[in-house]
Order: C-alpha cells, then sequence, then structure tokens
C-alpha cells in the first residue's frame, strides 16, 4: 500500500531541489500573491473588540466584570502569544528541512513549511491559505490549506506548548547517528588512549589495541590473503567475540539514551538502522527514506512494543559495526614490517601449518 507521507515528501522535496519551476512556462510572468497577512487578518477586530470592553468596564456595564477583565488580559497577552506561537511553529516546520528528515513524517508539515517559506508553487494564487484565529479562551490556533492537503492542517498553540515543554515535538528530527556512532567508537575503549586527540576523535592512523589481536602461542595469528601472481601477505585477525564484549554496554546506553525518546527511535530506523545501509549509501539516496515498506509509523507503532526495542537494539549494533568499525577491522596490515611484507603464497600457507603442527605436537 502506498505510503502518501513518502511519496508526497520526497516529491515535493525533489521538485524544490530541481529548481522545476524556475523553468515552468510562464512562470516568472505571472502575478503570485504571497502575502497571508497572518498577523493583519488576525487582529483585524480586536480593536474595536478591545475598545468596547474597556468602556463596558469604566462604566460599570459589566455587572461583576469577572469575565470581561479575563477577556481584557487575554487580548492583553495576545499578541505576545502570536509571536511566541509562529516561533514555535517556524521553528518545528523548519525541520523538514534537515538533510536527514524522515519523509514518514505527516506531509503536511512539508507543505505548510513551503508556504510559510515563500516557495514557488504555494502561494495564494496557487490555491493555498494560512490563517490565524484568536479562541475566546486566550488560545489561538493556525490553520493551512490548500490543494495538497486532504484536510486543513491545524495547529493549537497550547497543544503545541505543551508539546514542546514536555521535551517531545510536532514534527520528528532524525538524531545525528553520525555522530552517536562516532563518540562511540571512542568511549567503547578498544583504542589507545594515544590514538584519541584533544578534540576527543580517533587519529587519522588510530588501530584498534593490541589486546584485541587474536594470538597464536603469543604471536599475531595473521590471516593470509591472495593479493595476485601467487603472492601473498599476512593481515590481523581480531577476537571478534572479545570486542563485542567490549562494545557492549555502550551500545546499550546509546539505544537506551535514543528509546528515551521513542518518536526519535522511529525515525533513526526509518532513516538509518532498518535496512542495514551504508553511510554511503544514506548520503546518495535522494530521499533518506531507506526503511520503505519496512517504515515504523509514528501513528500505529508508538509506543514501542519490547519486540521492537530489541529489533532496533540489534540494527543499531550491526550499522555500527558495518558502517563504522570495519574499517578498523579490514584488511589491517601487521605493524612488524617482516610480518607486513610479500611473500610466495604457497610457501606462506606452508609456513602457517608447519608452525600449527608443530605447536600442536609441543602441547
Amino acid at each position: 500500500m502506498e505510503n502518501k507521507n513518502i511519496t508526497t515528501n520526497l516529491l515535493i522535496k525533489q521538485v524544490l531541489q530541481s529548481d522545476n519551476m524556475a523553468y515552468a512556462p510562464g512562470f516568472i510572468a505571472s502575478n503570485v500573491d504571497i502575502e497571508f497577512r497572518i498577523l493583519d487578518h488576525a487582529y483585524q477586530n480586536t480593536g474595536r473588540a478591545y475598545a468596547r470592553l474597556k468602556t463596558q468596564l469604566q462604566q460599570g456595564k459589566c455587572g461583576d466584570c469577572i469575565q470581561t477583565n479575563e477577556m481584557l488580559n487575554i487580548l492583553d497577552a495576545a499578541p505576545k502569544v502570536s509571536i511566541e506561537f509562529l516561533q514555535n511553529v517556524l521553528s518545528e516546520l523548519s525541520i523538514v528541512e534537515t538533510p536527514n528528515y524522515d519523509p514518514n513524517n505527516y506531509y503536511g508539515f512539508m507543505v505548510a513549511n513551503c508556504i510559510m517559506t515563500e516557495k514557488p508553487g504555494f502561494s495564494k494564487t496557487d490555491g493555498y491559505m494560512v490563517s490565524l484565529v484568536l479562541l475566546s479562551n486566550g488560545n489561538q490556533e493556525i490553520t493551512f490549506d490548500g490543494p495538497a492537503f486532504d484536510i486543513p492542517l491545524k495547529i493549537n498553540s497550547t497543544a503545541l506548548s505543551t508539546l514542546l515543554d514536555s521535551g517531545t515535538s510536532m514534527v520528528v528530527e532524525t538524531p545525528d547517528i553520525d555522530t552517536s556512532m562516532t563518540e562511540l567508537l571512542v568511549e567503547s575503549q578498544i583504542f589507545p588512549p594515544d590514538m584519541v586527540g584533544a578534540d576527543k576523535k580517533l587519529s587519522a592512523s588510530a588501530k584498534i589495541s593490541e589486546e584485541f589481536i587474536l594470538k597464536f602461542n603469543g604471536e599475531p595469528d595473521y590471516e593470509i590473503i591472495d593479493i595476485g601472481n601467487g603472492k601473498g601477505r599476512n593481515i590481523l585477525r581480531y577476537d571478534m567475540d572479545k570486542i563485542e564484549r567490549k562494545v557492549k554496554p555502550f551500545i546499550d546506553a546509546e539505544v537506551s539514551g535514543l528509546l528515551s525518546s521513542e518518536q526519535d527511535a522511529v525515525a533513526a530506523w526509518n532513516v538509518y538502522l532498518a535496512k542495514e545501509t551504508s553511510e554511503e549509501e544514506d548520503d546518495q539516496m535522494v530521499q533518506n527514506a531507506n526503511a520503505a515498506s519496512e517504515s515504523w509509523s509514528y501513528d500505529v507503532d508508538l509506543p514501542l512494543y519490547p519486540d521492537k526495542k530489541e529489533l532496533l537494539a540489534l540494527k543499531y549494533k550491526q550499522y555500527f559495526f558495518k558502517n563504522y568499525l570495519n574499517q578498523f577491522l579490514t584488511n589491517k596490515l601487521p605493524s612488524v614490517e617482516q610480518d607486513a611484507a610479500v611473500f610466495d603464497l604457497e610457501e606462506g600457507k606452508q609456513a602457517k601449518a608447519d608452525k600449527f603442527m608443530e605447536a600442536n605436537q609441543q602441547n
């Protein structure tokens, strides 16, 4: 079944990135109206209402005047509420422009951001409208409408503030997996301290600690690889069980932190973890929607059940090893110059076999 959020978000993103509107016949000559005048329309009748209430209060024509005073207080506070509300809305909608934005978010947020940032094709001329309404209880409501919406998008000021105050958000921002996993490499303590710079990042020449290299009779147990033309060379072998035991508590802590905001965990799953793509593949994806049919829904899958949490933890580990740790484990040459030299492949294999047999006989 088609996921309208993904298809619509990606379509809009691709159209905006292509600059297609700049070359559309007649567009630059069209009379485009982008003046929504949100605040002007919202406050056009408030002056008259305020004056009427003030007159009633001064003339004592409002009974106990409790309600009148409440309404005056609401009108006095309204401009500040409007400014804060619109700032919150713009801040939330701007998340759709982040490079790793999850297109499984409601597509209406992308459309609303295009309206508010005056993107071509989302003007009043194109049938779009945005309006702000002051409600009688002091709340305010902004409504976005137009051809791309199935139903208008309405956002309540108090509802949005409540979300933000609770540490969540209206539009889900995808976590910075790259930064987290780069930090994890250092925190996991599988590299010597002198491989970590003052900026808490690994040096360009970083190598995994000697203690994680597989040994045979106290010496590195190399793997012999065929480099062609009958030649071979040694590469280091690593104790993967020991490495996994070492990094496990650090990965568990990262996953626990990610799951502390489950909507962020869903975004990380959708954009990075589900398909086990490489970092390069993620960068090359036009849509950053790697999960596709395996996406988790913010509406359906939250809160996450234990089976999904366990699956996310597994995928997080696999993604870390594939995209961050394996580069330090693959085809690494010995530090001993003699052991790193090219040799005759068959002679090398025979020497390794003889060494193994000799050690077994001694034991």
